[in-house]
Formats: structure tokens, sequence, C-alpha cells
């Protein structure tokens, strides 16, 4: 079936047979539901976890280079306050960034064509759900604004999107060879003096020193799914704070899973987000290396890594994200749409942290006080 084909066959899928609406695809569900007349339509995929398999660097940028990668056509519009780009939902008329809220100007929309996704993370958590999550995690927060909840309660129901977060994903063997020394405790008596009642005494005391061996040798690493998010209009901390995510929960991609959402469009290329993957290896290659080197302290001084069977895949996973105001500053949150993990910006209350302060003071003085008194 070429890709023309299978787009129209897409798009006729996401029609209601029975009163012509779009359908939406349901969270939790493998099933496309219309909001109007209740009318459902099964997604049949058959993937399995072992199916989910990455494909080669190498081969994806080459094809990236001869322009032989796969794509769709998308109704894209990009933020004129952030610059994400996203894709348009059919038949609006007017909407708002999702990363921070301003105002988009959908007449600017274009139709362009993009790279196509190898799998999809579906969503699982709901709307009404992932806004559950938010007010739970906002009463746990430690000098938080007393009247914060009641204030963003309204406006993050109305302003949460779905959104799909363009990640990469890389698997990868690693070969590394290293230099480095190799520290061994040992321990020396010595004499010192100390002055008891008006008299000098002699005593004694173990001393660690440590002794230091030339080390070298080589380690191996396995590392499979490397997330990096391709999105700077998500921080990469905010990020790696959602994960874990349920990757054997992944799907070929398929873009009904993408009906009624917004979806990201990388702005961070593979070869990028590589090197970013390659800094999150790195501790664990080191730890590798200490543990090879032994001893009570290690030190390396130098390690080259060899990076084998590189593979990677191209992936949307799902979050719930809003933005909103609190005294006229712009804050964020974004709810992982898989587990439900909840992370964001959020307001300090100075009241309650100064007064947190000078009730420490107060318990000091009070116990100091007391002290003295006995």
């Amino acid at each position: 079936m070429s890709f023309e084909e299978k787009t129209s066959e897409t798009v006729n899928s996401l029609k209601c047979q029975n009163c012509g609406a779009i359908l939406h695809y349901a969270p939790g569900t493998n099933s496309l539901k219309c909001e109007y007349c209740g009318t459902v339509n099964q997604i049949e995929d058959d993937t399995q976890p072992a199916a989910i398999q990455p494909i080669d660097y190498d081969a994806f940028i080459a094809s990236q280079q001869n322009h032989t990668e796969a794509t769709q056509q998308a109704v894209v519009v990009k933020c004129v306050g952030c610059g994400a780009s996203t894709t348009m939902l059919p038949n609006v008329t007017a909407d708002s960034c999702p990363f921070c809220a301003s105002p988009l100007v959908v007449d600017t929309a274009q139709t362009t064509s993009i790279l196509q996704p190898h799998y999809v993370l579906p969503f699982v958590v709901s709307d009404k759900t992932a806004v559950d999550h938010f007010q739970t995690w906002m009463k746990k927060l430690w000098f938080a604004p007393s009247d914060l909840v009641k204030k963003v309660k309204d406006s993050s129901s109305q302003q949460l999107k779905g959104v799909y977060i363009p990640h990469w994903s890389y698997d990868t063997d690693t070969y590394t060879e290293y230099s480095g020394s190799r520290g061994e405790y040992y321990y020396t008596t010595e004499s010192y003096t100390v002055e008891v009642n008006g008299r000098t005494e002699t005593r004694t005391r173990e001393v660690r020193h440590t002794a230091w061996y030339p080390a070298s040798g080589n380690v191996n690493n396995n590392f499979r799914d490397v997330l990096v998010s391709a999105s700077p209009s998500l921080p990469l901390k905010m990020a790696q704070i959602l994960e874990p995510w349920h990757l054997d929960q992944l799907k070929k991609y398929d873009g009904r899973y993408l009906s009624g959402f917004r979806a990201e469009l990388y702005q961070t290329n593979a070869e990028q987000a590589l090197v970013i993957a390659k800094k999150r290896m790195d501790p664990v290659i080191r730890d590798e290396i200490c543990n090879d080197i032994g001893g009570d302290e290690q030190r390396i001084d130098d390690y080259d890594v060899e990076y084998n069977q590189l593979g990677l895949k191209y992936l949307l996973l799902p979050v719930w994200i809003s933005a909103y105001r609190y005294k006229g500053k712009l804050y964020h949150f974004v709810v992982n749409a898989c587990t439900g993990e909840v992370t964001g910006d959020r307001p300090y209350s100075w009241m309650k942290i100064v007064g947190l302060i000078l009730a420490i003071i107060a318990a000091i003085i009070i116990i100091y006080q007391f002290a003295q008194s006995q």
C-alpha cells in the first residue's frame, strides 16, 4: 500500500460512520470514540513488545541526508512566543500554545511534510485524571501559597492540552578502554601529646594512608532505551523527571492514536540528541570503570568509548500539559499521560518561608534560655 493510500485510509477511519463527526482516540483503550453519538471504532493492532526494535543509526542518518525516510503531511503552526511547532487539530479556528499559553496565529498554519515517527505510546491517563493528579501534587508542595490550588483549579482544567512529545531512544553496546589508578588504604601508628589536668601525656592513634597503583583495562556496557527529549519546549530536566515510561506498551505508529491530540515536531535532531544520550550514559560507564579498577579509591585518567550496534527509535510520548498564571507570572505543569507522574514549576509563599525561619529562631532562643536557666 502506498503512503497516499495509507493516509487516505487513516483519514476515512477517523470519520464516524454514524454521524460523520471526527472520531477521537479514547485514552486507555485501543479504540476511537465519537464525542457526539458515542460510536466506537477499534484500532486493530497486534504490536508485540518483541517487535519493538531500533533501526540502525547510520542508516537512519543516511536516509535523512538522501531524503528517503518516511514522511507524512501535517498542518503545523509555530508559536511566536516560544517557537514550539505543533500539529493543529482539525476545524480549530482559535487556540493557545500548550507550552507558553500564548495565542496561536492559526491563519499562519501550513501543511508541511514531517518525519513519520517509528512508534507511539498512546494516552492512558484521561484529562480528568490528569487534573486530579496535578491537584494532589500541588497540595503536597511545601511553602506553596494557600490560595494556589483554588486559583489554578479552574484554569488548569480548561487549558489542559494533550500533546505527544517527540523523543529519540538509543540502544548501544559500548566497549571502553581506560587507564587510571587504584588506591588501597594502609594504616600506621603515630604518637601525639595532649595536656590532661596540667600534665603532658603521650598517646597513639591509627592514621590512614593511601597507596596508589597504576590500573588499566576495558569494560562493556549494554544500554537500552536511553531517552532524550527532542523538544526544547519541555526542559530536559523536566522530561527526565517524567521517566520512566512504559515503553513495553509502544505501538507501531498509527495516526489514529493522535486523533484529538496535538503532536510537537522535534527541534533537536538525532545527531544532537545522541550527544545528550552519551552524556547520560557517561556516569554509568565511569561507575563500571571504577568497579573494574577496584581498591578503596579510584582515579580515572583517560578512557575511550566505542559505541557499537548503535540504534535509535523516533518516538511520540504522551503528556498532559498546561500553563497557568499566578500573580502575573507564568508557570507550567506536565503530567505523564502513561503513568500519572507530575512535574512542573511552582510559586513560593515567602510569608510562609519567613514564618518558618522566625519560628526556628524563636525555638533556638527558647532552648538556649532554658539551658542557661538550668
